[in-house]
């Protein structure tokens, strides 16, 4: 094989891998500008909610968290909150019962993450309430944050999830970058599947599920993404996750460093290991006739952005034709879909220094390949992302 012919092909193959993202990106950005859909009408329930929140040495953060909580005041009722303190070694517990909430402690050295933390909450609490908030204990809310929890619920949601958004944007360059990458993924993309009546996924924080879902679907996903993993298994057996506009949660992010790459390393690993598990599974019932399978398919085959990227590139600059062509398209999606992330924002100058950054920032994480793979294998054990400055260096 010549050298042109090598180019040709890796230029081809580059355009192949990046099409299902390239149309995952453009439906996604066109169904965000999409009216909203009405939510369906009728008679409202009283429904009684728990918010949860995982804690594994967290006594730097739950204060503030807890604080946020507490200051929120439902005009409908009131909400409990329950603190899962997971194998913790610090004053995460002590601090929360402090402050008159609840805490569920959890030793269990064997069985690590958030999955199995979640898992042990929603057992012990299901029978008691009517639907559970997961908040993650780095984040804070605003103070009508619960109120579009309830009236989803009351009005017959299974699952939903709010805004999820960088408390920290303007600490560091990662976090500006973070920040622009999380509304893009958090707030473009569910909006884009809302506009399409699409199931908007789960991501992680903010999200809440009904004690009927849990009854049908049992919280039994552990793996370093349980998130997708999970909102994977509600597709499956039918349950569609709303977006819920009109409330956030804001959590820290790492300023930089070996936390950074601790974090997007484990992330990303484990989304290739839903690739690999899933995708298959996915393909299978497109071709079985479920429609409604196609979007989470070309969600879970589009590459994180700096991937993507890297082989939207390839497929303009050095194939031919149809490839270049594909190489093109796609480069023109992906920058109307980041301007779509711009535009829910706030400042237009610092998410300009932020995608001033992103050639570094792909080339930092062509350097870590290699990481991310290896965290895509399966048994790779859950590492808690640190979040402080003193932690970060």
């Amino acid at each position: 094989m010549n050298s042109a012919t090598l180019i040709a092909t890796v230029a081809t193959t580059a355009a192949v891998i990046a099409l299902p993202g390239t149309l995952e990106l453009a439906q996604l950005t066109l169904g965000a500008l999409l009216p909203e859909r009405p939510r369906k009408a009728g008679p409202e329930k009283t429904v009684r909610l728990a918010v949860v929140i995982p804690a594994h040495d967290e006594q730097d953060t739950i204060g503030k968290c807890l604080d946020s909580l507490l200051a929120v005041n439902p005009p409908q009722g009131s909400f409990d909150i329950y603190v899962v303190a997971d194998n913790c070694t610090d004053r995460t517990a002590a601090i929360a019962r402090g402050l008159g909430v609840n805490v569920l402690e959890r030793k269990d050295t064997s069985r690590r993450g958030k999955g199995y933390a979640l898992e042990f909450a929603f057992n012990y609490l299901r029978r008691g309430y009517d639907a559970f908030i997961v908040l993650d204990a780095d984040s804070v809310v605003p103070s009508g944050f619960v109120e579009p929890f309830r009236l989803a619920f009351s009005r017959g949601a299974q699952a939903v999830q709010s805004v999820y958004r960088v408390a920290n944007p303007d600490q560091s360059r990662a976090t500006r970058l973070m920040d622009l990458s999380l509304r893009a993924f958090n707030q473009v993309r569910p909006r884009g599947r809302q506009g399409w009546g699409q199931s908007v996924g789960l991501l992680g924080n903010g999200f809440a599920l009904s004690r009927e879902t849990l009854a049908k679907v049992p919280y039994t996903v552990n793996s370093v993404v349980e998130d997708l993993e999970y909102h994977l298994v509600l597709l499956n057996a039918g349950i569609k996750v709303e977006f819920l506009s009109g409330t956030h949660v804001a959590a820290l992010m790492p300023t930089g460093g070996r936390a950074s790459s601790t974090q997007r390393t484990r992330w990303e690993g484990g989304r290739l290991r839903m690739i690999r598990e899933f995708a298959p599974r996915l393909l299978g019932r497109v071709l079985a006739g479920r429609l409604e399978c196609i979007e989470p398919l070309l969600d879970l085959m589009l590459l994180p952005l700096s991937f993507h990227i890297v082989l939207l590139a390839l497929a303009a600059a050095a194939g031919t034709g149809f490839t270049r062509a594909a190489g093109l398209a796609g480069i023109a999606v992906l920058i109307a879909h980041l301007a779509a992330a711009v535009a829910v924002g706030n400042s237009p100058l610092r998410d300009l220094r932020a995608i001033a950054t992103i050639p570094l920032y792909i080339f930092w994480k062509i350097t870590r390949l290699p990481m991310i793979l290896a965290a895509s294998m399966r048994g790779v054990a859950w590492v808690r992302t640190a979040r402080t400055a003193e932690e970060t260096v």
